[in-house]
């Protein structure tokens, strides 16, 4: 029997001396008050009599169930736990709680929290409700400023990219310094042939020392003007160890309540002699197809161009023949609607990151992976770009088996837009069922027939949870008689 007795600790210690008799009008108004909704049911399931005191509910239809059958006014994923509601009502007793989802006149679902109790036997049935839209709404809410946040990260992070890709790319050698302690904080690849020295070498090291000492004198009154005035003039200084003379230019900016100094060097054709032969024989395509994470290209239509040795190894595939022409969905995910989702949030953002699905080998295998993936709309040949992680940074239960599910809503609202809506709902059932567990093992000490009465399941209900679960020690004299 599922339905919980109020416990002795919040019941009324003398009703009728402190509240004396209370009357049908008193006792309805009572209900109306303290709930959002209140209804009376009778035996074959009909509304007979309905309350609202919320004024949310208004121009959401509630009106008209009136005279109709309970279950005829909620979705169909809802009926049964109407149908569950009305049978585990009974005198003296409250049900726990079912939320429901009723449809709306506004188009969108109403969700409401539904408790039941039957005021005597063979009489009607009280329920009594709680409207969950504001909930729903904050929920939803959530979900989109996690996903605004997302994406303003992204594009901090992409505007970061591009700045480290144009520093260490560009032919021109710069160099980053503290204009306080005139200590070198960055230096890109041409800066460093140009002053014959490793990169670490010349990070965190005295700007002056990489120059001649006959430039020491011009070079600190150069710091000098840039600390009081914000400016100075380009010098003609001699680098260090007789590697002749260049010519610098400085630029004050700040950044992180710190004043740093941009010392632009002027390069000579043998530095630029040594970028070329240093990039000589290296193209991109070379970098992408040695990659050790799965690259894959597709058309808009989602039909492979091109893939790399990666990801043919996570699908069980010899040559990149094999896949071109192939839609992808044919290896990607667990099941149809990830895919689907993957693709729908790529075409809605244009970007996607973490995204945590499965790849299956074209000979059985199944492999747990992390997808990010772009849409490039631009130019004459549209194309998206897939990254192919094969371990997750951030693992998502694979079933319901796992002992690592989402600890809280926080973790949950992370999985938005990775994983499909139908996983979310099962692994959050999962959660939840598996806490109350938990908890009422705690409570009773480990006591499972008064942890099983708590939960208001049967013995052998709760054995099947706790083996689902992997939740505590069953041995087999542990296991419950088939007559209990």
């Amino acid at each position: 029997m599922t339905s919980l007795a109020l416990p002795a600790a919040t019941s009324f210690a003398a009703l009728h001396e402190t509240l004396g008799p209370l009357d049908v009008q008193a006792a309805g108004l009572l209900i109306a008050a303290a709930t959002d909704l209140s209804l009376v049911i009778d035996d074959d399931g009909v509304i007979r009599d309905a309350a609202f005191g919320s004024a949310d509910l208004a121009g959401e239809g509630c009106e008209a169930w009136l005279g109709q059958r309970w279950v005829d006014t909620v979705t169909v994923e809802s009926r049964p736990k109407i149908a569950a509601l009305l049978k585990d009502a009974a005198p003296g007793g409250v049900t726990r709680w079912r939320q429901v989802n009723h449809p709306s006149a506004t188009g969108v679902d109403l969700p409401i929290r539904y408790s039941a109790m039957r005021l005597e036997a063979g009489g009607p049935v009280i329920v009594i409700g709680r409207n969950l839209r504001a909930m729903a709404s904050l929920q939803r809410k959530l979900a989109e400023t996690q996903q605004a946040l997302e994406r303003d990260y992204l594009r901090l992070r992409g505007a970061e990219t591009r700045y480290r890709l144009l520093f260490q790319l560009a032919g021109e050698p710069v160099l980053v310094v503290d204009a306080g302690t005139r200590r070198v904080t960055e230096v890109n690849p041409a800066a460093a042939r140009l002053l014959a020295k490793p990169e670490k070498r010349v990070v965190g090291q005295d700007v002056i020392d990489l120059f001649d000492a006959a430039s020491a004198r011009d070079l600190e009154s150069l710091f000098s003007g840039l600390r009081i005035t914000g400016q100075a003039d380009d010098l003609v200084v001699r680098l260090g160890n007789g590697r002749g003379e260049t010519r610098l230019a400085a630029s004050l900016f700040r950044q992180e309540n710190a004043t740093s100094a941009l010392l632009r060097l002027s390069t000579d054709g043998v530095a630029s002699g040594d970028r070329a032969q240093g990039r000589a024989g290296i193209t991109t395509l070379d970098v992408i197809h040695n990659l050790p994470e799965g690259f894959v290209v597709t058309d808009p239509g989602r039909r492979i161009l091109a893939a790399n040795a990666a990801f043919l190894d996570l699908v069980q595939l010899a040559t990149e023949e094999q896949v071109r022409g192939e839609l992808l969905d044919r290896w990607l995910g667990r099941e149809e609607t990830e895919a689907a989702t993957l693709f729908a949030t790529l075409g809605l953002h244009g970007s996607i990151r973490h995204f945590a699905t499965s790849i299956r080998g074209s000979y059985g295998s199944v492999e747990d992976v992390e997808i990010a993936a772009v849409s490039v709309a631009g130019g004459g040949h549209p194309c998206l770009g897939f990254t192919i992680r094969g371990t997750p940074r951030r693992a998502v239960p694979p079933s319901v088996s796992s002992r690592e599910l989402p600890r809280s809503v926080e973790q949950m609202t992370e999985l938005v837009g990775r994983v499909s809506m139908k996983n979310l709902v099962r692994e959050s059932t999962d959660l939840i069922e598996r806490l109350c567990i938990e908890a009422a093992l705690r409570i009773t000490r480990d006591n499972r027939a008064s942890a099983a009465e708590m939960l208001g399941l049967s013995r052998q209900g709760l054995y099947a949870k706790l083996r689902r679960y992997g939740i505590g020690d069953l041995d087999v004299a542990d296991e419950p008689d088939e007559e209990d």
